[in-house]
């Protein structure tokens, strides 16, 4: 299975929130793949900071999840193409992160693990889901 966690929840985990369980359960899996957008680096660290999180400290985090993680998706001119394509088509307004987020997800295949209600205006059948 290939996972694309969305900063909500990499956060949720972190901060042992609902769906940290099941963001812990993927992590335990041997046979995943876990993936992150590079955006989400900056998500993170952004959200723990307005959290009152140490610039150290953050480091310390993201330097754990690294050792998880198969991959860090970069935002090339393929996914920042597909991201403006899923705006597009999109049932509501997005923002700009979540359509490069759901476009590293879409371009690797990978299921979206996230908590953001916001995704359900994704057109049926972009990228497969798991909702928090």
């Amino acid at each position: 299975m290939i996972c694309l966690l969305d900063t909500s929840a990499l956060l949720a985990h972190f901060r042992a929130e609902s769906g940290a369980s099941r963001v812990q359960a993927i992590f335990d899996d041997l046979e995943s793949s876990i993936l992150v957008a590079s955006i989400t680096i900056t998500e993170f660290s952004r959200r723990m900071r307005e959290l009152g999180a140490t610039h150290g400290e953050i480091n310390e985090a993201l330097h754990g999840y690294k050792r998880r993680l198969s991959e860090v998706v970069a935002t090339d001119r393929a996914i920042a193409q597909a991201a403006f394509t899923l705006g597009l088509r999109a049932s509501a307004r997005l923002p700009m992160a979540g359509t490069l987020i759901d476009a590293a997800a879409a371009n690797r295949g990978a299921i979206l693990v996230h908590r953001d209600p916001h995704f359900s205006a994704l057109p049926p059948g972009a990228l497969e889901q798991e909702m928090l």
